[in-house]
Parts: structure tokens; C-alpha cells; sequence
């Protein structure tokens, strides 16, 4: 884009960027002045929109065209002084000009006004240009004159007048409407055709994004990129002399214009708008200031009667400085509300109020806001800059906006609002309550923040803290702080009312039986009764039992008491989640759901955001063991968007990723699950048990990708965690059936039968269809025993039909059918599947529905003569001979067995040796057939 500068090339010129079309226009008047004819030529806009700049380069282009130039500028300081402007305009002349200015000091206002017939002679000898600079500040005398002077131009007079200013004057109206829109007709002879004064009005606007790029090349002399030009355009509102100057304080201190300067870019910004708005203030009256500072603190929240009340001005006063404001090019009107120009402006103008005036101005602005019946959101924004009001509707107005950043997704905003409400003076146990809140909104964006109130909540004293000790304690507890919870409990527990014993009790052993390894010690607590009374110690008990896998029946009575309890404790968050887990342990799926639905209800209601994440990850556990897999993602979404990961305690943030990961596998989405099962965790995160489920998903991840191994020890240590406290229910977690179908893969069918036989005598022990049926559709494929593979897989989906573990029950079809389709019963299997088809129609994409796929390939291909039995020979192999050729039949090589085995190269060498030997056979190529054939019955089971 080309551009033309002002008045030369020196520095602090705005370059005249996107002006072609204007100057063109004052290029043709000043020639067809050359060729005497007048003219009279406008040209407004906001201020800094480089009105100015381009007169100056008309009245340049006027003298190198041999024109006479009268220049004057109109400023603020001189709106007093009559004719300040014309005497300017006549300095520089002589001649008859000269004359003028003592009759113009002379001049009464009932005269008219004088010298202009002189003045026009004066033009006939040499063609005048008249050059009048922001206009908006011309005193009334000398805009008198420039109208009457404008109303004698004929079209034959070489004088030309050029004005400039903003889009308002100083008293409030357009001065463009007190001069004359066109000059009065003249008659000519006629002889002649007739004939007008020329009459332009120019409207300048800011530079549009391209105009910005083409200034941003200009003066840094490097193109800018498209992120700091846009930057750029918005912050400078495209004000060329605003722009101007950034650009070149930007390139002075040695910055490229790119994005990643834009931090530099704004700050320069913010002081070169600070600098623009002081100097303009230093020439305005000292109540402009005034005005200035109230639209500061209030323009954009309050109508500009409120602010100009807030200024402590009169409505005709108040109106003329919201015109000198505007004409100054300091501030915009937008309907009945005035708003600084620039962004920036705010902080320099608040910047320069002194502390104590600035919190005033806050405070009387919030009354009147409220007095007004403003938005909440608006009273609270001026609430939160002011000091304590003691005013009965402030703490009010600030719960109501924080309720409302909170549906907005905006922690922060909603804390700051609690944490102004803290401020005002109000009774302790109502301090307590909102401290309580507080605490709990924290818990999204400061979490560690919360925990501190929830600490000095836990530990406070007398009758104020009653009741809210134990919610501290329980909302500390929903965020996993496990280690304070437990010395939380302990120590408020000798100076607890007989009302907060129980709960103090309950959530202690919870708290207790949730962290992987030995605390230091704190004070004693007594153990929970075998039949607690108290619903939160019912829910406690109820999970204990749950995850020992002792006693179904008093498991789902306790766990049912403890959700139907209306004592002092029975609002407790957490140990009714535990009774929903125990529910959930127990079978009782639907009984759970409600629950959680329920409780979740409750918890929104109270913003409790950590409560609220936990609830959902637990349902989203249910819809996963219930086969709704869309549903469970949902819910893992909600929870992430309820308390994102990071702000998970790290002792309970493995269990959410570990779940989002079980869930991503049996979605069928095995990238998503290797992603989250490689992220990295928050340091502390091994200390819990939730780590027991995170290792548990990462050995599923390594199972689909066959990486047995590593799945064999991850679902063991898996299983080690929880047995280390005692939690042994196969209801709880799989790990034994994954760790057995890897020992299986690795050759190890010892230990594979040994796990699975483990699982199925605790969750025939335990009790629930669900435990059994899964632990039956694992131990036959891993033991061999319960008779032919259809007959173990129908025994097993004849118990999970029992069940509402459906997700159990989509796997036994599954290996039921593909067990019928291995006896040849082509018509059992096809309608096994059938009955799968409502799942797989909804979940096309899952782990289920890709086996189905397979084993209907299957079905469609023409039936198979049998696979022939399996060598006599086989058997005479040791056990550790089988498992290095099965090794070998898939592939693996000596190095990578004998570390796969933890034996020699040597050893593995003449393992193989006797294998071929006892199988008759010559080497590798024959022992790898072999093992195929007999793998090569397909295994389509889970």
C-alpha cells in the first residue's frame, strides 16, 4: 500500500495511509483555485484520524503551487479568547490583512464581523488558501466569522477555506451544523453559465487491518505478521496518531512485529494511550477530569446520568464536558452510555486517582447502581474495587453473581466474589458458612487455596464452627486430601460436640482405608461399630465390607441404611458416594443410580465442585459396568468440566484416568487409551490406592497390544496394592482374569489356572451374580476344567443373565458364540450374535462389536473341515520346553526369549534342541508350523 507523510518525512509524522481518495480531492480544489474558483472543504472524524496531517499536506501542496497559505489551529486553552483564531489566521498576512487584526481586537459582539469584504479584496490580487486546524475549538466569535465568510464566497473568488476537527465541538453539537453547508448562490451574467462554490465534507475513518499492516511495514520496516497486526488494529482502534506512535516506540526499543512481542506490543500501548489522555487533560478544565474518572470506574456498567451523578455534576454542565470529552477524542457515545476510546485509557486514568478517592468512587458507584436496579453482575464488578459497604443487600448481590459466574464456567470470577462478600462485616457463623463456599469453589481453579480455609474451618472453635467442621472435613475429603482429612478428623475429635463425633469418626476410617501406606501417627480414634447407627458410619462400615468382599447381605442392608438416614451426618457427601460404591459392589445397580442422580442434584446446587467430579466419575463407573459406554464418556467429560485434572488431588487422579482409559478400550478407541495411559501423573500419585486402577487400565492397554509381559506384571501389582489393604472383592477390580489371560499368552497356564481359580472361589464368596458369572467366563478357558467351552460359556451367561453387569453379559455372548462357532454350531452363533445386535448397533466402534465382526467373517465363510488333534509328542515336552516353543512359533527370537524367560541363550538353545528331538522334527521352520496349527484354533474370547 503506498503512503504519503504529513507535513514532511521527519520524525513524529502520521503517514497519510488509505488518504488517496481525499487527497485527490483537495488536489482538484486547490488547482481549480489556481483557476480562481472557491471552494470550501470539510474534514472530520474521531480525533487522531489524521484530519490535520492532511491539511498540513494540502497547505504544502498549496504554497508549491504558488498560493497564498493562511494557516491557524484551535486549541482548548483558547475557547475563551474572541477571534483567538482569526488573529492567528491574519498574522502571517500583510497588507490589507495587517489592518484587520486591530480592528478585530476592537470588534463588539452587536457589530458584524468585521474585515471580511477586506479580506476577499485582498484574495482577488492573489489566490488564498485558508487552513483552519480543529475546528471542535474555535471560539464563538471566530466561528461566527468563518460562517459569514463562508456565506460571501462567489464561485469566482480564488479563495479556498479548508477546515478540519473532530465529529462534535466542544458545546455538544456538530460544528459543521453552525456553518453553512454551501455557500449562498451567486447570479451570474447570462452570458454565463451558471456556476456554485465548490463544497466538499470529507469523513476520515480509521485505518481498516490492511491499512495497520501497511503502517506496521512502514515504520518497522519489516512486514508484520497477521496475529500483531490484528493486535494492533484492535487495541489502536485504527487511530493513525495512536498507531503512529506505538509503532515507533516499539521499533526504538528494538522489537520485530511479530506475535510473540505482542506483550511488549500492548504495554507500549497501554503508556502511549496513557500519554495521548494526559496531555489532553492537562488543557481541559479540571472537571473534565473529574468526569473522565467516574467513566473510568463506571462508563461501561452505568447510563451517563448515574455517572455524571457519580461526578457530582449539574445535567447542563455535565452535558458540555461529555462534549469536550468527545471532542477530545478521549471518550464515544454509545446510546445513553459514554465509553472511553481506547482500552488502555482505563488503567492510566485509575492509575492517577489517588487510593483512597479510587475506592470512594467504587463504593458511591456500586449504591448507585444499586439504587438504579442495575445488573448484579455490575453492581458486583464495581463491589469488588470498593471497601466494606455494611450495606444489607451488598453480600446478597454478590452471591447472586457468583452463582452466576459459576454456571459460566468462570471460577475465578466466582471466587473473587465470595472473597469480597468475606469483607463485609456480617455474624461469625455466616462468615463460616460463606468461608465454607468459598472453600469449595476454590477447589477448580486455587485448590490448594481451599484446602487452606477448609483447614482453618476444620480447626476453628466455638459455636459458630459447629456443624461446618465436619462439611470442611467431608469437602477435603471429595477432593482426596486423604493425609489431611485423617489428622483433620483425629484432632477435632476430642473437642467435637456429641452431633459431629459420628461424622468426625466416619470420615476418618474412610479417609484411612483410601491411602496406600503407613501415616505418621494421629491421635487415637475409636473403630467403627459392626452395625453403626449413624448413616455416614453406616456407609463407611458398608464399604469396608464391600471391598473385603465379606458379607453381601449386611454389605446392602448398612449401605441402604446409611443412604436412607436423616441424622446430623446423613448430609455428608462422601460417605454416602461410598454407600453408591458398596450398592454398586452389591449388584444393586439401579438403586445406586438413583442415588448418584440424586446426590448429584444436591451437590450442583451447593456448587461443590470436587463432590460433583467424583459423583460423575462413579456413574460414569456404573453406565461402563452397565454396557452404556456413551453415557460413561459423558459423565467423564462432565467431571473433567466440573474439576479439570489438574486440580484433582494427586491421590485420586489415577482413578479418573484410569477409568477414561477402561473406557476408551472398550469404546474401542486404542489410541485415545495408549495416549492417557503414557501422560504423566502429578508427583504423589503412586500413594493411593486409586493408583491400583491406573495400573489396572494400563495393563488392558498392553493386553490389546499384546504386550503380554507387561500387562502379566502391571495387573499383578495392580492386585498387590489392593490386597496390601485388605481389598480382595472380585467385584472391585479384574485384575486376577488380566493377569491370568497374559500368563496364558506367555505360556505360564500354572499360574493362569491358579489366578482364575482365586477369582472365581472369592466372587462365589462374595456372592453376586456378576462376580460369579465374569469369574466362571474366565476360569474355564484358563483351567480347562467345567466341561467343553459352549458349556462353561452358557453356565456363565446363565448367572450374568441375573446380573445387571450387561457389559459382563456382552462378553460372554461373545464368547459364547464364538465358542458354538468352534463346535461347528453355525446356527447357535449366529444367534448369539443376534443378540448382540442391539449393542453393537449402538456401539459400532467398541472392543465387542470389532470381535462380533470378526467372528461374523467367520460365520459367512463355508465351514472348515476339524484341525487335526494335536500331536501325542507335545505332551512329552516339559512345561518349560512348551513355553519356549510356543516362542518360537510366534515368532520370537533366542535373545528375546531368554529375556522373556529370564534364562540364558544357552539354556533357550538347548531347550529347543530336545524339542526337536522329542517332536521329530528338523528344526525352526517345522516347530513354528507346528505351533501355528495348533494356535490356529481362533480365540475370539475377551
Amino acid at each position: 500500500m503506498e503512503s504519503t507523510y504529513g507535513p514532511s518525512l521527519r520524525r513524529g509524522a502520521i503517514p497519510l495511509l488509505e488518504r488517496r481518495p481525499e487527497q485527490a480531492v483537495l488536489a482538484s480544489v486547490l488547482a481549480g483555485l489556481s483557476g480562481g474558483r472557491a471552494a470550501f472543504v470539510t474534514l472530520t472524524g474521531r480525533a487522531g484520524h489524521g484530519q490535520n496531517a492532511l491539511l498540513r499536506w494540502a497547505a504544502r501542496l498549496a504554497r508549491d503551487s504558488g498560493l497564498r497559505v493562511l494557516r491557524a489551529r484551535a486549541t482548548p486553552a483558547e475557547r475563551e479568547l474572541r477571534y483567538g483564531v482569526i488573529v492567528q489566521l491574519m498574522t502571517p498576512a500583510d497588507g490589507p490583512a495587517c489592518a484587520l487584526l486591530q480592528t478585530l481586537m476592537e470588534h463588539q459582539p452587536s457589530d458584524p464581523p468585521p474585515g471580511i469584504d477586506e479580506l476577499l479584496r485582498f484574495a482577488r490580487d492573489v489566490p488564498t488558501v485558508l487552513v483552519i486546524e480543529d475546528t471542535q475549538w474555535l471560539d464563538p466569535a471566530s466561528l461566527n466569522w468563518l460562517s459569514s465568510l463562508v456565506r460571501r464566497l462567489t464561485p469566482d473568488l480564488p479563495v479556498a477555506v479548508l477546515a478540519s476537527g473532530s465529529d462534535v465541538s466542544a458545546r455538544g453539537e456538530d460544528w459543521l451544523t453552525v456553518l453553512p453547508q454551501t455557500p449562498a448562490p451567486q447570479t451570474s451574467p447570462a452570458s454565463d453559465p451558471p456556476s456554485s462554490v465548490t463544497t466538499k465534507r470529507l469523513v476520515l475513518p480509521g485505518l481498516s487491518e490492511r491499512g495497520v499492516a501497511a503502517a506496521v511495514e512502514l515504520i518497522c520496516g519489516a512486514p508484520g505478521d497477521q496475529r500483531f497486526t490484528a493486535a494492533a488494529t484492535e487495541a489502536t482502534v485504527g487511530n493513525p496518531a495512536v498507531l503512529s506512535d506505538v509503532l515507533r516506540l516499539f521499533t526504538d526499543r528494538g522489537h520485530a512485529p511479530v506475535a510473540a512481542r505482542l506483550p511488549e506490543l500492548h504495554a507500549i500501548i497501554a503508556a502511549v494511550v496513557g500519554d495521548h489522555t494526559t496531555r489532553a487533560l492537562n488543557v481541559l478544565p479540571g472537571e473534565a477530569s473529574t468526569l473522565l474518572r467516574a467513566l473510568a470506574v463506571c462508563g461501561d456498567l452505568l447510563n451517563f446520568p448515574l455517572v455524571r451523578e457519580l461526578a457530582g455534576l449539574r445535567l447542563v454542565r455535565g452535558q458540555e464536558l461529555r462534549a469536550t470529552l468527545r471532542a477530545a477524542g478521549l471518550t464515544v457515545s454509545v446510546g445513553t452510555r459514554e465509553h472511553l476510546r481506547f482500552p488502555a485509557m482505563r488503567a492510566r486514568v485509575l492509575q492517577d486517582i489517588p487510593t483512597d478517592e479510587r475506592a470512594d468512587l467504587y463504593a458511591r458507584a456500586a449504591d448507585l447502581a444499586h439504587r438504579a436496579g442495575a445488573n448484579d453482575e455490575d453492581i458486583a464488578h464495581l463491589l469488588l474495587r470498593s471497601p466494606p459497604l455494611g450495606a444489607p443487600w451488598v453480600i446478597p448481590v454478590l452471591r447472586r453473581s457468583f452463582s452466576a459466574a459459576q454456571r459460566k464456567e468462570d471460577h475465578g470470577g466466582a471466587g473473587a466474589y465470595l472473597v469480597r462478600a468475606l469483607r463485609e462485616p456480617q455474624e461469625p457463623y455466616e462468615r463460616a458458612l460463606l468461608t465454607l463456599e468459598l472453600a469449595a469453589a476454590e477447589a477448580v481453579a486455587v485448590p490448594e487455596a481451599g484446602d487452606r480455609r477448609l483447614g482453618e474451618l476444620a480447626c476453628s472453635a466455638g459455636p459458630a464452627a459447629a456443624g461446618l467442621r465436619v462439611r470442611a472435613i467431608d469437602l477435603g475429603l471429595a477432593r482426596g486430601n486423604y493425609d489431611w482429612v485423617r489428622r483433620a478428623a483425629a484432632e477435632a475429635l476430642p473437642h467435637a460436640r456429641y452431633s459431629e463425633r459420628d461424622g468426625l469418626v466416619s470420615l476418618f476410617w474412610l479417609a484411612d482405608q483410601a491411602r496406600d501406606d503407613t501415616e505418621p501417627m494421629v491421635p487415637e480414634v475409636p473403630a467403627l461399630p459392626d452395625r453403626p447407627v449413624s448413616p455416614a458410619q453406616a456407609g463407611v462400615r458398608a464399604w469396608q465390607l464391600a471391598v473385603r468382599g465379606d458379607d453381601l447381605a449386611t454389605t446392602r442392608a448398612l449401605a441402604r441404611a446409611a443412604l436412607a438416614g436423616d441424622g446430623p451426618d446423613g448430609a455428608l457427601v462422601v460417605p454416602r458416594l461410598a454407600a453408591c460404591r458398596a450398592l454398586i459392589l452389591t449388584d444393586d445397580y439401579e438403586e445406586a443410580g438413583a442415588e448418584l442422580d440424586a446426590l448429584l442434584t444436591v451437590v450442583r446446587r451447593g456448587h461443590l465442585r470436587a463432590a460433583t467430579a467424583r459423583i460423575l466419575t462413579l456413574r460414569a463407573e456404573l453406565h461402563l459396568r452397565s454396557a452404556r459406554i456413551d453415557a460413561a464418556e459423558a459423565d467423564l467429560e462432565a467431571a473433567e468440566r466440573a474439576l479439570p485434572l489438574p486440580s484433582w488431588h494427586p491421590l485420586i487422579a489415577p482413578g479418573l484416568t484410569g477409568l477414561r482409559i477402561s473406557t476408551a478400550v472398550e469404546a474401542g478407541r486404542y489410541a485415545h487409551a495408549r495416549s492417557l495411559a503414557t501422560a504423566p501423573t502429578p508427583p504423589g500419585a503412586e500413594d493411593g490406592v486409586a493408583w491400583a486402577t491406573l495400573l489396572f487400565a494400563r495393563a488392558r492397554v498392553a493386553a490389546v497390544d499384546e504386550r503380554w509381559a507387561e500387562s502379566m506384571e502391571l495387573s499383578k501389582e495392580s492386585g498387590r496394592r489392593l490386597l496390601r489393604r485388605q481389598w480382595s472383592n472380585p467385584a472391585l477390580l479384574c485384575w486376577r482374569p488380566l493377569a491370568a489371560e497374559a500368563c496364558l499368552a506367555l505360556g505360564d497356564r500354572e499360574e493362569a489356572a491358579k489366578l482364575s481359580l482365586e477369582e472365581l472361589t472369592l466372587a462365589r464368596r462374595w456372592g453376586t451374580a456378576g462376580a460369579i458369572g465374569m469369574a466362571e467366563l474366565w476360569t474355564g478357558p484358563m483351567t480347562g476344567a467345567g466341561g467343553r467351552p459352549v458349556v462353561r460359556a452358557r453356565e456363565a451367561l446363565r448367572v450374568l443373565r441375573d446380573s445387571p453387569a450387561q457389559l459382563a453379559g456382552v462378553w460372554g455372548l461373545v464368547q459364547l458364540a464364538a465358542a458354538e462357532l468352534e463346535e461347528g454350531d453355525r446356527r447357535a452363533a449366529a444367534r448369539s450374535m443376534a443378540e448382540l445386535s442391539a449393542f453393537t448397533t449402538a456401539h459400532p466402534a467398541s472392543r465387542p462389536a470389532e470381535c462380533v465382526r470378526r467372528l461374523t467373517e467367520r460365520l459367512e465363510k463355508p465351514a472348515r473341515t476339524p484341525l487335526p488333534a494335536l500331536p501325542r509328542e507335545w505332551l512329552t515336552l516339559s512345561e518349560a520346553e512348551q513355553h519356549t516353543a510356543t516362542f518360537v512359533g510366534r515368532g520370537h527370537g533366542n535373545r528375546e526369549i531368554a529375556e522373556l524367560l529370564s534364562v540364558s541363550r544357552r539354556t533357550v538353545e538347548l531347550r529347543l534342541s530336545n524339542t526337536y528331538r522329542k517332536l521329530r522334527i528338523t528344526g525352526r521352520e517345522e516347530l513354528c508350523a507346528l505351533v501355528r496349527t495348533m494356535e490356529g484354533r481362533p480365540s475370539d474370547a475377551p
